[in-house]
Formats: structure tokens, sequence, C-alpha cells
């Protein structure tokens, strides 16, 4: 079993020291039920932001039911203040059996994870190439849609959108990533490259999606009368993605 004498290039030594802590609580309180605790996300794609990111777990556990699911409470309501969102919890036969009903996100954890103790559940996982696309497509017309239906539930307010455009574009590069492997192209973890690849493979101009990253990380801050101005920018690119990618995937 690893040991936690394990560190992580690009994060903070602070976030280190944070997560030996929650595995320690965490372990404490499931003892056998617990097979492993993976790390996933911009922790471990060196885009982690202190303050801004949040911590993405999956826990693997031998077994769950409603009493060991209540168990986490306590866990959460003590971590969830150091950004360690509540995590995943399945066993290995879930990943298995669930790989092509969420190959995107399943992927994209297999090829960027780490292992913080345990087991790791990806080795020997197959995702089959047939459902990427399906997922893909999926992903990007759904988020399009859900954006769409969430500004009208917002208001279209300066914040609502401010909102949207983070959940929005941080929803959208797992399935970016999912159309470079489709593309044949190599997979890029970071946001800025991966949009700048997508935009040369599709002849697009992605500029509201990369000015939503930028706003996501705190780059740029627009004005009350910018952001909805940014919105606009934003669904227009997405709307030219979704199309372009539904002319280039053969299903």
């Amino acid at each position: 079993m690893p040991s936690e004498n394990w560190t992580i290039e690009g994060l903070p030594h602070e976030t280190h020291t944070l997560l030996k802590r929650y595995i320690h609580d965490v372990t404490k309180v499931y003892g056998s039920e617990l097979e492993g605790i993976v790390l996933f996300g911009s922790a471990v794609r060196g885009e982690f932001m202190p303050g801004r990111s949040n911590l993405n777990i999956l826990f693997v556990m031998a077994s769950y039911d409603l009493p060991l699911l209540k168990q986490y409470d306590g866990i959460h309501q003590r971590w969830s203040k150091e950004q360690v969102v509540v995590p995943l919890f399945l066993t290995a036969a879930d990943l298995q059996s669930a790989a092509s009903v969420f190959p995107l996100e399943y992927q994209d954890i297999q090829e960027s994870h780490r292992v913080l103790w345990g087991q790791d559940p990806f080795v020997g996982l197959k995702i089959d190439s047939r459902y990427v696309g399906v997922g893909v497509l999926q992903a990007l017309r759904g988020n399009l849609l859900r954006l769409r239906q969430r500004l009208v539930e917002g208001r279209s307010t300066e914040e609502a959108i401010t909102i949207l455009l983070s959940l929005s574009i941080t929803g959208l590069l797992p399935a970016l990533r999912g159309l470079q492997r489709l593309l044949n192209r190599p997979v890029l973890a970071h946001g800025e490259p991966l949009l700048k690849d997508i935009e040369s493979q599709l002849a697009l101009d992605l500029t509201g999606l990369r000015d939503a990253l930028s706003l996501k990380r705190g780059h740029i801050s627009p004005g009350q009368k910018e952001v909805p101005r940014l919105m606009d920018r934003y669904i227009e690119s997405l709307t030219n993605l979704v199309a372009a990618a539904e002319q280039r995937i053969a299903l």
C-alpha cells in the first residue's frame, strides 16, 4: 500500500500538508471499508490555484450504503472550508461497469490522477473509444443547453454570468480533451494550449472561451458593461465549436 510520503509537482507545501491531514481523518473514519484515495483535477494537472481551485477526490470503497455515506458528514463539515469537494464514492466494480457511460470523465481522470492512499483503480481500466465520440457531442451540446437555461434562471445578472462562465468552461475542458483524442492529437492537460490546439484543428476563433478561462483564473476583471459582452462572445464561440465538432465526428 502506498505511503503518504508523496509529493505532487507544482502543488504548494501547505496543500500537501492539508491533504495528508485529510487522508488521516478519512482513513480513521472508514477503516477497512476504504480501499483507495485518488486525487484528480487541476491539482494533478499543474493548474491548481490556491484560493480558487477545488481539490477533487475519488474514494475507492469496498462497498457503500446510506449509513456509510452519512459518515462523511463530519468530514465534509470540516474540510469543505478547505475547498475539498465531496468525493466520488465508487467501488472498483462501479468504475469498470460505468466506463462506457462516463468515457470522458473517466479517461480524463485515468490520464491525470495521483493515488494518495491505497489502491489505484485505474490500472487496467479499458475505455472503449466508440463511446468517446458520443460523449464529446453530448457534453458539448449539453453544456450549451444548460448554459442558456441557467442564464435565464439567473436573470442574466453580472454575478450570474460570472459564475456561469466559470462553471461552463470548467465542464467543457474534459470534452475538448476527448475531442483531441478523436482528432488523433496529443492530449493537452492545460487549458490555454488545449483551446489553441482546438482552434487550429477546427479553424475556429474561440476567443470567447479563452476569455472565460482567463476570467475563471482571475487574469481579467471585466467591468459591469463588459461581462454581458463576454457572455455573448462565449455563447458564439461555443455554438460554433458545437457545430464544427458535429461535422468532424462521425458516429
